[in-house]
Parts: structure tokens; C-alpha cells; sequence
């Protein structure tokens, strides 16, 4: 808050100023102007004089002191006085809120009520639609019922899990349509093989009374890629109608760079789903998704069926690889009946079969193993070349596996002897039998007898002895739980499967043939 002197002091810079701020020059007044100004300064003259002993005055009574200093003098009551006065007189000029007297209301008659009721925007926040409705008059006659459609048209789906009979009756087709429908269809396909999916297009007719189920008009779906059946109601009874759809299936390749996800990046190269699935089954067989990285390429072909009115499907996988620096890393194609998938090396190998073989050729427990042992009967040290199994007289000896019998018959020390040959180089022999069960060049399998337990040939009991041959040499048989057979190839098959192949990868990428 300024001070007298404060005041005093811009008081008297306003006026003159000096000693305070800087000189200024008076304004040069032009020649021609001098008449007017002169004029003007005339006329103003009371004024300033009127306006500087105003100011002289308040500056000398000093009405506005700062309340703050000098509290309890006559100047500070001087300025508290003042203070007051303003207060009151601010109070003396606030103004009146009464509320402003509006035009008076003009009486509406019923029809301009009605009028402005359908007109009003209010009924749009309860979601009535805009635009001029006139309200009901006494000349509209309400009906007991709104009348029925003639005709409802429906689509309906089969989801996972339900049953065409199901479906029917939920879109409103009585029993007696549904067991016509099911008779019907039922020459053409299975309604229990009819795939999830499946669109249905019905049209119900009018019905006589609201009580009573519409009757089925027209039921169209398309059961099969290649069959789509129609039922119509004709001369009071429905009638079906069969249209075999033509189908053409041509190989499509698909080939792309994979980027974060082998899965989308197919997707995104338009293989359909379907293929992209049994594409990363036939892999993750042979190779770990861990060893396909971003920038490797994929490569598949399925079979693309193409129906005459323009639908395509995909079908079976023909063809699945992985490309890295254009080359392949891995190629897999469908071949023989069982619908394998089989790479160029697998093929030219051969296949591979593993057969296990049986804990124990005998139900007995072991009383002597492989290796060198003192001979119970010719009492010198002697390489013992199988496994003993102490049994009872006639228990049944097994087939440890799938094979055919090489010897059957007696076998000098061995007494009554079975020697089974299982491919690949691989034999057993049974010995010390009390009877033989097979004979000579005749096939077995694995579980099967072969003869039962007995004490024949160099034997202080009944007993089994049971060997194992690799290559024409006993060895341990209880260091063997399994072998494996490799088929033998066919050169006219493996022709045939390189022949396949080239066809297969000689498809345009991205293109059908």
C-alpha cells in the first residue's frame, strides 16, 4: 500500500516531474493546427484547474492512510472512517435479484396439447425415433390381435455338439415335419455325420391357430462339399431334392519366409487353416520347432477342392518342407495307403520296425546267467551261452517275439531245441523242452508257444535254457529288450516316390495346378 509521501511524490511526477523519470519535450504542434489547439486548450482550462485542487486536497487531508501504522491515532481512525463510508456505500448500490416478470402463459386447447405432446423432443431419451406421429384419434379401431405373417424365413446353425433333430425343433418345425425330414435326408447321408458349421435356410408357413406349430415350407443345407439337398412342400407333402455339386481338386503350393510365428506367417501367405494345422503336426514329427528360425522358409501343398458354384476347401496335406538358404532342410510327402508322410532319406533307408520281446520266456525265476560257470554234469569250467529259468515240469515256453522257426527238433546237448530266426540278424533258442509245440519253417508270434519245460539232453532238471544270437554269436539275452527291423526298399517304389516328389515341388508357389 503506498504512503502520503508516496503519493505526493507521483503526484508531483504526473504533474511536472522534476526530479523524477526523464524530460520530455512538448509535441510539436504543426502551423496549420495551431488555431485549434489553442481552442482546445481554452476550453479545457476550468477542468484542469477543477481537477488539480481536488487532488491537492486529498493529498493534504490524506483520507486513505494505511491502517496498518499509527494504530489508535486520529489518523488511523481518520482512515477507518473513511473505509466505513465506502463499505456503506457499496452496500447502498447492490443490486436487486428479483426474479423478471415473464410474458404470461397462453391457454393451449386439446388439439394444440396434442400437437405439441407429438412434437416434443422428450420422448427421444426413452428411444422413440424422430419425426412427426400423430397420436391415435376416436376414428382408429384397435384390433383384439395383430394379424400373422404368411411366411418366416430362418437360418439356423449346427453347433459343435448338437444334433440335426435338435436343431429342427428349436427353429419351430413340428414333430410330425421333423420325422419326414429326418426319413429323407437319412437316404442321402447319416444326419449324425452332418459337420458342425452347417448352415440351414428354413421357410415356416401360416399356420391355422396361434396354438399350433408353423409347417416346414422349405429346408435347403448343404450336408457335403459336393451334395446340397432342397425340401419343399408340394401337393401337401414334402418332397426332396438332391443336387450333386461337381468338385474339382487340384495340388496348391504355399510358400512364404517365416517371421516370429511359423503359424501366422502361413496364415498370412493365404494357406487356410485347416492346412497350416496338419502343416505343423507333419513337422513337429521329424523336427523341433526350436530349429525353424525367422528367415527359414515353409513349404506346403494340400489338396484345394473347387466346387462349381465357386466355394473352395481345403483338403488333405500332400506336401510339407522347410527351405533354409534355398535349399531343403527337411522334405515330407504323403505316400502309400496308410497316408505316412515319408522324407527321401526314410525311403531310401527303408522303414524301421522295433518289436520288443517278452520279460521272461517262462513264468520262472532265473537260476543261472550268461557267462563262464562250472557244468553241472561234466564238472569243468565252460562258457554257459544263455540264461537258465527254473520252471515245473510242462509249463508252457513262450515265442519271445514275432519270427520263424529255423530248427525244431533234438539238438544234441540241448536236448528237444527251438531256434527262432527274427530278421536282422537276431535269434533265440529254447532248450531242454520235454515237448516241441512247432515245427520247422513255420511262423510265429510273440507270446505264442512254442513248446513246454522239460529236462531233455545235458540236464540235471527241468529247466529252461534260453539263448540269444546277434550275427550267428550268443549273447547276453537279458542285454536285449528290443531290436529293430528295416523293411526292405523296393526300387520300383522309391522310383515312383522320387518321381512323386519332383512333381509335387515342380508347383508354382502360390498357385494351383
Amino acid at each position: 500500500m503506498f504512503t502520503p509521501r508516496d503519493q505526493m511524490m507521483a503526484f508531483a511526477g504526473a504533474g511536472g516531474g522534476s526530479g523524477f523519470g526523464l524530460r520530455t519535450a512538448p509535441p510539436v504542434v504543426p502551423e496549420s493546427g495551431a488555431i485549434l489547439n489553442c481552442t482546445k486548450t481554452h476550453l479545457n482550462a476550468p477542468k484542469r484547474t477543477l481537477t488539480a485542487a481536488i487532488e491537492r486536497w486529498c493529498a493534504a487531508k490524506d483520507l486513505a492512510p494505511d491502517l496498518a501504522e499509527d494504530i489508535g491515532s486520529a489518523r488511523w481512525f481518520r482512515g477507518f472512517g473513511t473505509m466505513l463510508a465506502l463499505g456503506t456505500a457499496a452496500v447502498l448500490m447492490w443490486p436487486n435479484f428479483a426474479p423478471l416478470q415473464a410474458a404470461p402463459l397462453t391457454a393451449l386447447d386439446e388439439s394444440s396439447i396434442d400437437e405439441f405432446r407429438v412434437q416434443g423432443i422428450r420422448p427421444l431419451s426413452l428411444g422413440a425415433d424422430n419425426g412427426r406421429h400423430m397420436t391415435a384419434t376416436q376414428a382408429v379401431i384397435p384390433l383384439a390381435a395383430a394379424p400373422e405373417r404368411p411366411s418366416i424365413d430362418l437360418t439356423a446353425t449346427l453347433g459343435a455338439g448338437d444334433s440335426f433333430p435338435r436343431m429342427l425343433q428349436r427353429a419351430g418345425l413340428a414333430s410330425s415335419d421333423i420325422v419326414q425330414v429326418l426319413d429323407m435326408v437319412g437316404g442321402q447321408i447319416k444326419p449324425g455325420t452332418i459337420p458342425p458349421g452347417t448352415r440351414f435356410a428354413i421357410r415356416l408357413g401360416a399356420r391355422t391357430s396361434p396354438a399350433q406349430p408353423r409347417p416346414l415350407e422349405e429346408l435347403t443345407f448343404r450336408p457335403r462339399f459336393d451334395l446340397a439337398l432342397h425340401v419343399k412342400r408340394s401337393g401337401g407333402g414334402l418332397a426332396l431334392a438332391t443336387n450333386a455339386i461337381a468338385v474339382d481338386t487340384a495340388p496348391m503350393r504355399i510358400r512364404g519366409i517365416v517371421g516370429g510365428s511359423l503359424y501366422r506367417s502361413a496364415r498370412a501367405a493365404g494357406a487356410p487353416p485347416s492346412a497350416v494345422q496338419d502343416y505343423l503336426r507333419t513337422i513337429d514329427e521329424h523336427m523341433a520347432f526350436e530349429e525353424i528360425a525367422p528367415g527359414d522358409e515353409f513349404d506346403l501343398v494340400f489338396a484345394n477342392r473347387r466346387a462349381a458354384s465357386g466355394e473352395q476347401q481345403a483338403g488333405d496335406l500332400i506336401y510339407a518342407g522347410v527351405v533354409r538358404a534355398n535349399k531343403p532342410v527337411l522334405q515330407l510327402l504323403r505316400w502309400g495307403k496308410d497316408g505316412a508322410f515319408y522324407s527321401p532319406q526314410g525311403m531310401a533307408e527303408g522303414s524301421q520296425e522295433t518289436t520288443g520281446f517278452l520279460g521272461s520266456p517262462v513264468n520262472g525265476r532265473i537260476t543261472s546267467n550268461f557267462g563262464a560257470r562250472r557244468h553241472p554234469i561234466l564238472g569243468y569250467v565252460r562258457m554257459h551261452a544263455g540264461v537258465d529259468f527254473g520252471a515245473g515240469f510242462g509249463a508252457p515256453i513262450y515265442a519271445a517275439t514275432d519270427g520263424r522257426v529255423s530248427i525244431a527238433g533234438w539238438h544234441g546237448g540241448h536236448g528237444n531245441y527251438v531256434r527262432l530266426d527274427h530278421g536282422g540278424g537276431i535269434g533265440t533258442g529254447y532248450a531242454h523242452m520235454s515237448r516241441i509245440a512247432v515245427s520247422s519253417g513255420m511262423s510265429v508270434r510273440r507270446g505264442q508257444v512254442i513248446g513246454y519245460v522239460g529236462s531233455t539232453g545235458l540236464s540235471t532238471g527241468p529247466h529252461l535254457h534260453y539263448e540269444m544270437y546277434r550275427n550267428g554269436r550268443t549273447v547276453n539275452p537279458l542285454s536285449m529288450t528290443s531290436i529293430t527291423q528295416r523293411a526292405t526298399v523296393d526300387p520300383g517304389q522309391l522310383a515312383a516316390f522320387k518321381a512323386k516328389l519332383a512333381q509335387v515341388t515342380a508347383i508354382r508357389a502360390n498357385t494351383s495346378r
